[in-house]
């Protein structure tokens, strides 16, 4: 009799002990934040936790006794056969990625495990499945492959520019070493404007900081104006507007007003309305729209002003007469004379800005300070 009273009461403590683990186990999958699903060999769904109705959109009344099929693209079905396949006999599926199908129609990118269950007598009865939402990290692979190509196709362009700038500076320069401090100071300025696409991710950069980085190496701020709307530069008109606000302000700088005290450069840019025609592919605010921008500097003129501008036309009057205007689709006019220099550029505002639905033309004036 004590011995049955010691069975029975080892028989309790023992259903006890399986009642408090299967607590603790039920407890973890309803909390987790994977979705944990059971299902029988025949793909019917036998459990179903809160994770997985977050993640699919089925309650666990809609999804306990349906086919596991509902989650499953037509064009994976199959994937499901080979898993109970496998499942019977008696494999763990490591985890792979792979396509679900949400209630509401949406595909969702998911990382699943599979396991066979068994039952007490060990018999293979069902499977177990744990699906993670790779979502998130499928969009940054996305992201990070579309920012590489970016990377690669700016690349191989800022070669072509800096072979085009060796060309052209060889053919201007008989002095080796202004040949390497015009090269070095010409690709130094590309660099400025590659960091700010850079820290933007390649998504454009402000007009404003533009003139600001290539101005800034030259000083006299307090001789600078600088009026416009606030705009968000294209990677093209960033790399070429670039170039020609560094030859803009070498040039000032040794022959202008920056290379004076009383000097005084203004630069104004604006958004006009162009030839209805001109722009028959843009759409949205810029469609049909021209970008206007001065370039404006006087300064008391030199005793050899008149031979410098006659004779000053190096591979900085290429880029402002045609590789920046050309490449954005537009016109430029340089005019040089004692005491003074302008250069306006009218092009095409869809090939200026990055495209979106409004335009800030706020014109309010912006002070240049570094």
């Amino acid at each position: 009799m004590a011995e049955f009273q010691t069975v029975m009461a080892d028989s309790k403590r023992s259903d006890r002990l399986d009642t408090l683990a299967g607590g603790r186990l039920a407890a973890i999958v309803d909390s987790s934040f994977d979705a944990i699903i059971s299902k029988d060999l025949n793909s019917i769904v036998m459990s179903w936790n809160q994770a997985a109705e977050r993640m699919f959109g089925y309650s666990a009344e809609e999804a306990v006794g349906q086919s596991i099929l509902m989650l499953i693209p037509d064009h994976l079905k199959s994937e499901e056969t080979e898993i109970i396949g496998r499942v019977r006999n008696g494999e763990r599926v490591a985890s792979y990625e792979t396509i679900r199908q949400r209630k509401d129609g949406t595909l969702i990118s998911v990382s699943l495990t599979v396991s066979p269950i068994k039952n007490a007598h060990g018999e293979i009865v069902g499977a177990s499945k744990i699906a993670r939402d790779i979502s998130a990290a499928k969009e940054s692979e996305r992201r990070i492959r579309l920012l590489m190509r970016e990377v690669n196709h700016r690349v191989k362009n800022q070669f072509a520019v800096i072979l085009s700038m060796v060309r052209e500076t060889s053919k201007r320069s008989s002095d080796p070493r202004e040949f390497e401090e015009l090269i070095r100071a010409r690709i130094m300025a590309l660099s400025r404007s590659h960091d700010l696409l850079v820290t933007s991710e390649w998504a454009g950069a402000s007009l404003f900081d533009l003139i600001q980085e290539h101005l800034k190496p030259f000083g006299r701020e307090e001789q600078i104006l600088l009026s416009g709307p606030v705009l968000t530069l294209q990677s093209n008109a960033v790399q070429n507007l670039g170039m020609a606000f560094h030859e803009l302000g070498t040039n000032s700088s040794k022959y202008g007003a920056l290379g004076s005290e009383d000097g005084r450069v203004e630069i104004t840019w604006t958004i006009g309305s162009g030839d209805p025609g001109s722009d028959a592919s843009g759409s949205g605010a810029s469609a049909g729209r021209e970008f206007h921008l001065l370039w404006k500097e006087t300064s008391t003129p030199r005793p050899d002003d008149g031979h410098d501008e006659t004779t000053r036309k190096g591979f900085g009057t290429v880029v402002l007469q045609r590789v920046a205007p050309q490449s954005l689709g537009g016109t430029a006019v340089l005019e040089r004379r004692p005491g003074h220099l302008s250069w306006s550029l009218n092009a095409p505002l869809a090939s200026i800005i990055v495209p979106q639905a409004g335009v800030d033309v706020d014109d309010a004036a912006l002070g240049f300070g570094i």
